[in-house]
């Protein structure tokens, strides 16, 4: 933060032709109190600006804490200091501080969007719909930190607008946040605009799909059937086609600025700072795949790793998302080439965007949510995986193929492990896979895991733990009751 009297870090995103980018980041202090900030639709854009750049920041969701997630799949091991998450037993001291980080970036993220919230409506020289657009704009970014909060460590203190200026908040039960999370997204799907004049900003649609995923994690599958099938329906996104393996580029590469099916992504840049900082992990400096060298963070194993063993050569996306490449662990030793940027100038610095709703997640969502909502595959589901599995090996998504399911092979039970299956080669390193096996319980969870590293899960590495700074500095919290167990 330039000035403490703003009491948010005031950041300027500009569209921008350079790379991917389409959002560049920039401080602009443009008050020097909160009363005289908030009064045009420009100084309410910039604070909502504060909020995105939390997120993007190195040590939140597309860094260190989407990092942290890698480390816990069923397809890559972490290596050197992420090692230890792979035992699945907890955090050590290291790993905690880097949760702590993520903690305090996210919360900062949410007290820049209740500041948005609380000052816009009464802005002097501000009309009344962008009020509703910012305030709206606000919430969702709120939701979605608290969605990230809500999963990793469970029931949370609520910060809002209500108590901005209150230190000790008691911890709300997880039925809380998400009541919050639910009610912030439903405003903002209804306020938000159909497009943003500036890519990367969230719209109506990004909210639905926020909330498709909020009820698929509460098992509220008709809700989320329903809230997807509503992007479905639209007609407004679509797979990008591909054919060859490095048509995933047209996806993913460090170039693109967009496609149509984006709903909602970080945008990153070339720029120290505003760039994937999670694309630095995967890479070794050997490979010349990002150019600032590599972490080699995580890894997997050609012949020992049943996921990659099992997953059929054919597929284009496993010859695109890994590569052999021997880290000190023997020739069969693989990393994760899924976003790579070999002119990164630093190590925060990929242009790659961080995809949090891709058309393809949709597709998935719809797939198992209409199938758990009616205790059995039906057409459209079995349509919804089609397309995206008809993707992965080069077809047209529209047409049938011999590579398609069919309705008559499958229970419900089969279809659902077959739409997770899926799920887990289309999503490999967004930092989704462990949410996305935590969602259905924790026996399944540890089924997965166990059968995939003959790892057993502890119960403490279930959650991270309530940083030692919030219970030490928050009174309405004690640290025995309100600490998450194992810690």
């Amino acid at each position: 933060m330039k000035n403490k009297f703003l009491e948010a870090a005031l950041v300027s995103i500009i569209l921008c032709g350079l790379n991917s980018c389409s959002q560049l980041l920039e401080e602009a202090p443009k008050a020097i109190a909160i009363e005289t900030f908030y009064n045009t639709a420009g100084e309410v854009e910039t604070a909502v600006n504060a909020s995105y750049q939390q997120l993007r920041a190195a040590n939140n969701i597309s860094g260190q804490l989407g990092a942290q997630l890698e480390a816990y799949t069923d397809y890559s091991y972490g290596r050197g200091s992420y090692l230890v998450l792979s035992d699945f037993q907890g955090l050590n001291s290291t790993n905690i501080s880097r949760t702590d980080a993520g903690w305090t970036l996210l919360y900062l993220g949410i007290r820049n969007a209740n500041l948005v919230i609380q000052n816009a409506p009464k802005g002097s020289s501000i009309s009344k719909a962008d009020i509703d657009k910012y305030v709206s704009e606000a919430k969702f970014l709120r939701a979605y930190q608290y969605f990230w909060l809500v999963r990793n460590w469970g029931g949370v203190p609520l910060r809002t607008e209500a108590n901005l200026n209150e230190p000790n908040i008691k911890r709300s039960t997880v039925d809380e946040v998400y009541t919050l999370i639910i009610n912030d997204l439903k405003e903002a799907e209804s306020k938000l605009p159909d497009r943003s004049t500036q890519i990367g900003r969230a719209t109506k649609w990004a909210a639905k799909a926020a909330l498709a995923e909020v009820y698929f994690t509460r098992n509220q599958y008709a809700e989320a059937r329903d809230k997807s099938n509503e992007i479905i329906k639209s007609n407004l996104f679509s797979l990008v086609p591909v054919t060859t393996i490095s048509d995933f580029d047209k996806i993913f590469g460090p170039t693109v600025s967009t496609t149509s099916e984006e709903i909602f992504y970080l945008k990153m840049s070339r720029i120290d700072g505003q760039g994937m900082y999670l694309a630095m992990f995967a890479q070794h400096p050997g490979t010349k795949l990002h150019g600032a060298g590599g972490f080699f963070g995580h890894h997997s194993d050609s012949q020992t790793n049943p996921i990659y063993k099992n997953w059929d050569n054919n597929d284009l996306r496993k010859g695109y998302n890994w590569i052999n490449w021997d880290i000190g662990l023997g020739k069969n030793s693989m990393l994760c080439k899924k976003f790579i940027d070999p002119l990164a100038p630093t190590g925060t610095a990929a242009g790659c965007d961080f995809p949090i709703y891709r058309y393809s997640d949709i597709l998935l969502m719809f797939a198992e949510a209409a199938c758990r909502a009616g205790n059995k595959p039906t057409l459209e589901s079995v349509e919804a995986l089609n397309q995206v599995h008809r993707r992965a090996y080069g077809k047209p998504v529209s047409i049938a193929s011999n590579v398609d399911f069919n309705l008559t092979d499958y229970t419900a039970d089969s279809f659902n492990d077959l739409v997770l299956n899926e799920r887990g080669y289309e999503t490999q390193y967004e930092a989704k896979r462990w949410l996305d096996l935590k969602r259905l319980g924790v026996p399944k969870l540890k089924q997965v895991i166990k059968a995939a590293t003959g790892k057993d899960i502890a119960d403490k590495h279930l959650f991270w733990p309530i940083p030692v700074g919030e219970l030490n500095f928050n009174t309405a919290l004690d640290p025995k009751k309100d600490q998450n167990p194992g810690y």
